[in-house]
């Protein structure tokens, strides 16, 4: 899973605008960046000059994955799948991925921009480990300036290497992106980190399988990726 981190605030507070600068930051430096919008609303119309989701391209995302209450970005129904688990799905193969909204999305590390006039959400919903804000009374263990671009840029290439560390302790990143697995495993968001020889023989396993069925010489054959669900549970 490449590593995620939120930008979350009120409607207004200027998370998109900051958001779209820090991906613009992060391109330019060389890193594959995708972004993930959240919106609550219905029936919403994309790519307007001017939307939100033309704002990311505009800022040179190599990826924009918008999430409605009702439809995605790319034309599929909303599954209510965890920012991780649509990192996964969508930018694998990414450096990081930035996710706007989601405020009450467990597990993913949370930057909150703050107007002057607004309420804060830290210390109202968890996960928020830094605050933008031009307010000197915030307190909070990261505090930037709506202006110090490079620093929050800084913040989130350093944030997103220290959670893949932890996820992936035998890994010590020269960049951001850790190297690719033969396989990953995602349970309700969650990445489960696998030694070696479990991804060898899962994979085996999996591939074994799936090479013995019908039809599936050439899906499964050279490089690229095999994608198997599982869903726990007597869901959907």
């Amino acid at each position: 899973m490449p590593p995620i981190i939120g930008f979350i605030g009120w409607h207004n507070s200027g998370k998109t605008t900051l958001a779209a600068k820090v991906v613009r930051i992060l391109r330019a430096r060389g890193l594959r960046v995708a972004a993930i919008k959240s919106s609550g609303k219905t029936g919403a119309l994309f790519d307007k000059a001017g939307s939100d989701t033309s704002v990311y391209k505009e800022a040179g995302a190599d990826g924009v994955l918008f999430v409605a209450a009702d439809q995605m970005v790319l034309q599929t129904t909303n599954d209510n799948l965890l920012p991780g688990e649509l990192a996964e799905r969508f930018f694998p193969d990414h450096d990081l991925v930035i996710a706007e909204g989601f405020k009450h999305a467990v597990g993913l590390p949370k930057i909150e921009v703050l107007r002057e006039d607004g309420r804060m959400l830290a210390g109202l919903i968890a996960g928020v480990e830094a605050v933008v804000t031009s307010r000197d009374d915030v307190v909070c263990e990261h505090v930037f300036s709506p202006h110090d671009v490079e620093a929050i840029a800084d913040y989130v290439v350093w944030r997103c290497r220290t959670r893949a560390e932890s996820e992936h302790p035998a890994t010590r990143l020269e960049s951001v992106s850790i190297p690719p697995a033969k396989l990953s495993l995602i349970i309700n968001g969650q990445a489960i980190p696998l030694k070696d020889w479990v991804q060898e023989a899962l994979a085996g396993t999996v591939l074994g399988f799936v090479s013995a069925l019908k039809k599936s010489e050439d899906a499964a054959g050279g490089d690229g990726e095999l994608l198997l669900r599982i869903r726990l549970g007597g869901g959907k």
